[in-house]
């Protein structure tokens, strides 16, 4: 089995470290991460500066760009095959509800998805990396068993996994939920540099708003291995009927 990782946090961070040591016990696995931190990039690409890619001490490769960028030159044409799974992380700080919109953890394992292959992003709920150790080996528990099964043979899927950060025999097993609801982002911090110019940091991410029985925020609170499949598809399809009468009546007032 070949598995492809990368992260957000950089090449150099624990939690890619230690999920390369665990998964390589049970698989061929390369690694390509971005050079950098690249956290709440999202799935950009970088489309008008050059890349590089650069081979570590360690073997890992790294490149000058985004995760969403590392996994797409991977996969076409760095490596010169089709992994049979991509895994984004371990991240440091959890993926959940809105926090899946920003995530570059969840941005390079979509950016697998989207060329036909199966893929995970895997977060530790705290930051910190206390337990790593267990999140990895959580991690390898989880493809060891697919690699025995039929989900690797079947469409290609996405998931988003947040591990509590506790011994690995305190993990509770896995729950597949959807994703909750924050509240919107803290207020920007503004400072003023030397130079006596604003400068503005992007503020702290909200509070959950709907963490109800069934969410990735409330699975989390009780200990679980916290599962969610994720989608492309950002179509309102509720509501398609509804825009589609809108639409027409809009057409119909500004053409009459």
């Amino acid at each position: 089995m070949k598995i492809l990782i990368s992260n957000d946090d950089g090449f150099r961070a624990e939690g890619i470290v230690a999920l390369y040591e665990s998964l390589k016990k049970i698989a061929d696995v390369e690694v390509v991460a971005p050079e950098h931190n690249n956290s709440a990039k999202s799935n950009a690409l970088t489309l008008h500066t050059p890349l590089y890619v650069n081979r570590a001490e360690n073997g890992f490769r790294y490149v000058n760009g985004t995760p969403a960028d590392c996994v797409h030159i991977a996969l076409t044409g760095l490596l010169g095959y089709k992994p049979d799974l991509v895994i984004s992380g371990i991240n440091n700080g959890a993926n959940m509800g809105d926090d899946t919109i920003y995530s570059g953890t969840v941005g390079a394992a979509m950016e697998a998805y989207l060329f036909g292959i199966p893929a995970m992003a895997v977060s530790q709920i705290n930051k910190g990396w206390e337990h790593l150790s267990a999140a990895a080996q959580t991690v390898q528990n989880m493809v060891q068993k697919m690699m025995v099964g039929p989900l690797l043979d079947q469409q290609p899927w996405l998931l988003n996994v947040n591990i509590p950060n506790l011994p690995f025999e305190q993990i509770k097993p896995p729950i597949v939920c959807r994703l909750g609801r924050r509240h919107a982002a803290e207020p920007v911090i503004t400072q003023v540099d030397p130079r006596g110019q604003t400068m503005y940091w992007i503020g702290n991410a909200g509070p959950a708003m709907d963490d109800s029985e069934g969410t990735d925020f409330h699975s989390a609170q009780l200990g679980h291995v916290v599962v969610t499949p994720l989608k492309v598809d950002l179509s309102d399809h509720d509501n398609l009927s509804s825009w589609s009468q809108s639409c027409k009546d809009i057409f119909h007032r500004t053409s009459a």
